[in-house]
């Protein structure tokens, strides 16, 4: 797909992600008004070909209106109880206003830990494609009611990111309360000039981005770094206000509205964006100085000879880092060994893992294939 703001106005398949201020129009509530228009927006892009997913944040905000609650609680169980209720009302007002069109939609509710489990990762990946050669709306959300991690730590952002990696979107549409990026707060600094398009890669991003409110866990440092994740896998991300009239049809119109980040590198295969995506590491490989050059100058595969520790707990297939003497992260990628055999077999060459170990899987310890360089 061409990038840009014409990339845009093409044929495509969009992440749409929707966060909690929107929803619930800074907490009032779910705002059944401004679904409907979105939805409506949806309906058209998908009549004029494009495949929308949505990633709505929202549940724990609207269980908290429910609820009676005017603080997000800071109890973990407190905020699952709150997801758990406000799940309810978001399901039922995506299902009303899409019904009007015909549409059918699923809910997918996803964890961060669903795409970094290469099995798990791989099912939800076919059913999300599946929902959409259906012509299925699946609405995803980060299932916050059981999994304490990502109420913790995660932010719909983030995971609108990664089901761009998995279904291999062209675009990532971040929907928010703020206009898009500027280059340093409008809200302290009304002189702060305004962010019309970027490299997703650029360093200088993350230093304009400022944090979350109450309502929503990310802020537009989670959204800058979610473009990034984004761009591996050479999807297109725009920061807008979803309070502008028309939004999505005005970018699919190429309008210049929002922060459009634009990726700089080509997309990886897909099993290299799932390894890139991972937030979870079950191990860290200590690379000698020959082994950081044959991955990084070489594009070679990870060898035992080149390892000097292993550190953590990790199974055969599962994701572990690779970093050099010094503590910097090389690459990632999925070991063929697990730690205790990888522990018996550093440092020596591959043609002794079968007098070391008594068989022999791989010569490599992470293969070429498996590896993505940081």
């Amino acid at each position: 797909m061409t990038r840009g703001r014409q990339g845009l106005a093409q044929r495509g398949r969009w992440v749409v992600k929707i966060g909690s201020a929107l929803l619930t129009n800074d907490g009032q509530g779910l705002d059944l008004e401004a679904i409907g228009h979105w939805v409506d927006q949806v309906a058209q892009l998908r009549q004029q070909g494009v495949e929308v997913v949505l990633v709505s944040s929202g549940s724990i905000a609207e269980g908290m209106k429910r609820l009676g609650w005017s603080e997000r609680p800071r109890e973990i169980y407190r905020q699952q109880a709150a997801a758990a209720v406000g799940q309810m009302g978001l399901v039922r007002a995506y299902e009303a206003s899409f019904s009007r069109h015909g549409l059918h939609t699923a809910q997918v509710l996803l964890t961060h830990d669903d795409l970094s489990n290469r099995k798990r990762y791989l099912n939800a990946r076919s059913t999300l494609n599946t929902l959409i050669e259906l012509g299925v709306i699946a609405v995803v959300n980060e299932n916050d009611t059981v999994v304490t991690s990502e109420i913790r730590f995660g932010d719909n952002d983030t995971l609108g990111a990664l089901v761009a990696n998995a279904i291999e979107a062209d675009a990532l549409i971040l929907l928010t309360d703020q206009n898009g990026l500027y280059e340093a707060d409008p809200r302290t600094n009304p002189d702060a000039a305004f962010v019309h398009e970027a490299r997703a890669d650029d360093d200088r991003l993350l230093a304009m981005a400022g944090g979350g409110g109450k309502l929503g866990r990310g802020g537009m440092a989670t959204k800058v770094r979610a473009a990034r994740l984004a761009a591996r896998s050479g999807a297109q991300t725009v920061i807008a206000s979803g309070r502008e009239p028309d939004v999505l049809l005005r970018l699919f119109a190429a309008e210049a509205i929002g922060t459009l980040l634009i990726p700089e590198t080509e997309p990886m295969a897909a099993r290299k964006q799932w390894i890139a995506g991972h937030l979870q590491a079950r191990g860290t490989l200590v690379l000698d100085a020959g082994a950081v050059r044959a991955l990084v100058s070489g594009g070679k595969s990870l060898l035992p000879a080149g390892v000097k520790s292993v550190s953590g707990d990790f199974s055969r297939g599962e994701m572990v880092l690779m970093q050099d003497e010094a503590g910097a992260i090389v690459a990632r990628g999925l070991v063929n060994y697990g730690a205790e055999d990888a522990r018996r077999i550093i440092g020596h060459p591959s043609s002794e893992i079968v007098e070391r170990l008594g068989f022999v899987g791989e010569p490599e310890l992470v293969h070429r294939d498996n590896l993505v360089l940081a």
